[in-house]
């Protein structure tokens, strides 16, 4: 049973919640997880070279490799995750899913469950939106969208940190000065694990 778990993070923010997403679906029995980055664009690629941080972000990211179309082929189920830009996935996680029109012609991730993670700035800066909008081109493609209970202690809270039921999240900070949160990190966990489990019962 594979399950991939792809992202963008510029940051780190997102690949430190993609890295607990792959550790809480490996806690399933059988479960042989994938980590694969987006492809970066080449204007972008220009501008972190201009940025210190960004810059140590990319170098931590090398060695994983770019996610392909036969990644998510070959994938019984997918996590996704983007930091939010105006309320919505990026534009190299668009790209990635735009690029799956074989897929969708032969109904290849049908019936494949599917988690959506992400990061924001602030607060309300666009977590359950993203999410949101992230879902509807997997329901297109004929997903099974997995979230994340109630159930789960961590969930139900009044403080400035992530989490909802429609996948993990977390707060980076103005300046990307703040870092994933133990409880965000746990309910990212939770989704992976989830997304495992459900795609073992599919499967059988």
């Amino acid at each position: 049973m594979r399950i991939l778990v792809v992202y963008y993070s510029m940051y780190g923010h997102t690949l430190t919640l993609a890295r607990a997403v792959a550790e809480g679906a490996g806690q399933v029995a059988n479960a042989e997880v994938m980590l694969r980055r987006v492809q970066e664009f080449e204007v972008v690629d220009k501008k972190i070279d201009e940025n210190e941080a960004a810059r140590q972000v990319r170098e931590q990211q090398s060695e994983i490799p770019v996610c392909t179309v036969d990644d998510l082929r070959s994938a019984d189920g997918v996590i996704f995750g983007s930091p939010t830009r105006y309320g919505n996935m990026t534009a190299q996680m668009k790209q990635l899913i735009d690029s799956t029109t074989s897929l969708w012609l032969n109904g290849e991730m049908e019936g494949k469950p599917a988690g959506v993670f992400t990061s924001t700035a602030s607060t309300h800066g666009g977590q359950e939106t993203t999410l949101l909008t992230m879902m509807v081109p997997l329901l297109h493609l004929g997903m099974l969208i997995v979230g994340v209970p109630y159930s789960l202690p961590s969930m139900i809270h009044t403080e400035a940190r992530g989490g909802t039921p429609y996948g993990a999240t977390t707060i980076a900070g103005g300046q990307g000065e703040l870092q994933p949160k133990p409880e965000d990190l746990e309910i990212a966990r939770a989704l992976g694990r989830r997304v495992a489990e459900v795609t073992a019962k599919v499967r059988s």
